[in-house]
């Protein structure tokens, strides 16, 4: 099978250079359209749909201006070349400014045609390839990468779609383990910026210092190991998104020169003078309440105000019950690819147990779980002894204990913590109350490990 040849479309009122155009640009493999009749390039453009347009600066009726505004609406992808006289290389270049990729100065040469023509086709593959690439990534990582039926969840994905389409600063609140960057990413790819980078942050796992140094980035010298000058993340992520999770950890002190980037679109480096201009949108993930964090004077309400535009919920994993079916089936197939058992089921007893289960560690505690069960089954279908031991003693929420007089709020609450104290003690039992294993298998960090055992009084004296 052939691949097809570039298609040059040549719009010039003179039949000669034309001619001549053709006769040099096939030599050098491309299809040639001719139009003398500028006014018809429209047509032409749109029906035979060409990779690179070349066009006299100079025409009667229609100039090379109109036809390179005229494309640009139609493709903006369009690489335009233009021909023009020494005469009009002022305009030439101000057609460059328009969207005209370049201009050949007549009298031209058969090789500087070739070189020009080239250069725009090349031009025109790599647009090609960042806009497939573009599609791509929306795919994986667009609403394909959500996964639920549930309504709670489909209000968050009919929010996300609103939001992408403006540049307002969002905040992401959910527990651990419910998709927030997921969703972050998804409102990044479905945005304008999706061809700009998109960068994460987790506030909760580098030391303040070298939170500070990450985000905004340090001269050489400005502390002992900062042998070279190495700019910030924000410079990094110039013209796209940044994702800062965890943002309830961050000190009092980065609080109050985040804030002073974002409203001044600006950072200086650490150590440095001079600032430097950003353009960043920002959204920023929590699992705390940062409400009660204002109140209490361990988060600025200024920044609070600031980085809280539009919210978005998540609703925890134990709140979308009708999507533990979908999602487990889901990491079932994603887990099961080149298995040794090739696993493609899931038994109704099994699915009984994780559909009662509370899920404290939420999306993530259960593609932990299908894994661990895709891994470890002698069988092609998982079974209740494939599941860990917390999952296989679940119980009905119903069999919690709910003292008499107790409100919705009460007895949610006693249900919950009952929950967190089993999930927490099973941990740490299998990994010896070593906390650093323990946060690895939950895939939660330290802090969150530590923060769940101060409350509830378990084990506080943990080895790292």
């Amino acid at each position: 099978m052939s691949i097809p040849k570039e298609k040059i479309l040549i719009i010039d009122d003179e039949a000669e250079i034309l001619d001549n155009c053709r006769r040099i640009l096939q030599r050098s493999g491309y299809d040639c359209l001719l139009l003398q009749e500028s006014e018809n390039f429209a047509r032409v453009l749109k029906a035979e749909l060409p990779d690179l347009i070349l066009t006299d600066l100079r025409m009667p009726k229609k100039d090379g201006m109109r036809v390179l505004k005229e494309a640009k609406a139609i493709d903006p992808d369009i690489v335009v070349l233009l021909f023009t006289a020494y005469g009009t290389i002022k305009s030439a270049l101000e057609a460059c400014k328009l969207g005209a990729f370049d201009y050949i100065l007549k009298p031209f040469s058969a090789e500087q045609l070739r070189i020009a023509v080239n250069r725009g086709i090349k031009q025109k593959r790599l647009s090609d390839e960042n806009r497939y690439l573009r599609s791509q990534l929306k795919e994986a990582y667009g609403f394909n990468r959500i996964i639920g039926k549930s309504a709670s969840l489909q209000k968050v994905l009919k929010l996300v779609k609103k939001v992408s389409k403006t540049e307002a600063n969002v905040l992401i609140q959910g527990d651990s383990g419910t998709g927030k960057e997921l969703v972050a990413r998804s409102n990044h790819t479905l945005s304008e910026r999706s061809h700009r980078p998109f960068v994460p942050v987790d506030c909760a796992s580098l030391p303040e210092n070298l939170l500070e140094s990450e985000l905004f980035g340090h001269e050489k010298g400005a502390f002992t190991d900062a042998h070279v000058t190495r700019p910030g993340i924000f410079e990094y992520a110039n013209g796209g998104t940044l994702f800062l999770d965890e943002i309830g950890e961050l000190s009092i002190t980065l609080q109050s020169k985040l804030l002073r980037t974002l409203q001044e679109h600006q950072v200086r480096r650490v150590g440095g003078r001079s600032l430097i201009d950003v353009d960043v949108r920002i959204i920023t993930a929590t699992n705390q309440n940062l409400t009660k964090a204002v109140a209490e004077g361990r988060f600025r309400e200024d920044l609070f105000y600031r980085i809280n535009v539009i919210t978005i919920p998540l609703p925890p994993l134990r709140e979308r019950k009708d999507d533990v079916p979908l999602l487990a089936n889901h990491y079932l197939r994603h887990f099961s690819k080149g298995s040794i058992n090739e696993v493609n089921k899931i038994s109704k007893k099994a699915m009984e147990l994780m559909e009662k289960y509370h899920w404290p560690g939420n999306v993530r505690e259960l593609q932990n779980v299908m894994e661990r069960a895709v891994s470890l089954t002698i069988s092609k279908i998982i079974v209740p002894d494939d599941l860990p031991e917390q999952i296989r003693r679940a119980q009905e929420p119903d069999a919690c204990p709910s003292p008499a007089g107790s409100n919705y709020k009460m007895a949610k609450k006693d249900w919950l913590d009952l929950f967190e104290k089993r999930y927490l003690s099973d941990l740490l039992k299998r990994h010896n109350g070593n906390i650093s294993k323990a946060a690895l298998e939950a895939q939660v960090n330290r802090k969150t490990i530590h923060r769940l055992l101060k409350r509830h009084r378990l084990m506080e004296d943990q080895p790292g």
